[in-house]
């Protein structure tokens, strides 16, 4: 059986926790993202286990439509300037509190996601520490 790693993040402007004890995906914390489309706002709730597409909504939205994303304590915009391969949607960024980025694309339906670590060295061991490989 594969290990499964859950990630804690948290924001990248105010490094507020976006971890959500109340709501829970396979007995572990959810992350908790504000959002808005052009005719609503509301939650995301997503699973903190890398690779899980798990995910619960407040509000209903179509598939294939991109939602715009805001860490719930300062409501600065996660979304970046750099664009998903599969589907050429903003990507949204988060800190991993154990080293490292995670992105996720912005379109409902596309699962493309992916961790990157800009100092390779210092944020590699700090990740490998944290989860144990």
């Amino acid at each position: 059986m594969d290990k499964e790693v859950s990630l804690k993040v948290k924001c990248p402007h105010c490094d507020k926790s976006l971890m959500e004890e109340e709501v829970q995906f396979k007995n572990k914390p959810s992350v908790k993202i504000n959002i808005e489309t052009e005719h609503d706002r509301g939650v995301l709730w997503m699973s903190c286990i890398y690779g899980s597409c798990d995910k619960k909504l407040s509000i209903e939205i179509e598939d294939g439509e991109v939602v715009d994303m805001f860490c719930p304590g300062c409501n600065k915009e996660l979304t970046i300037a750099e664009t998903c391969q599969e589907c050429n949607a903003p990507l949204v960024s988060m800190v991993i509190k154990a080293g490292g980025i995670v992105r996720i694309c912005s379109r409902k339906g596309c699962n493309n996601h992916l961790i990157i670590f800009r100092d390779v060295s210092s944020e590699m061991s700090k990740f490998y520490y944290e989860y144990g490989f």
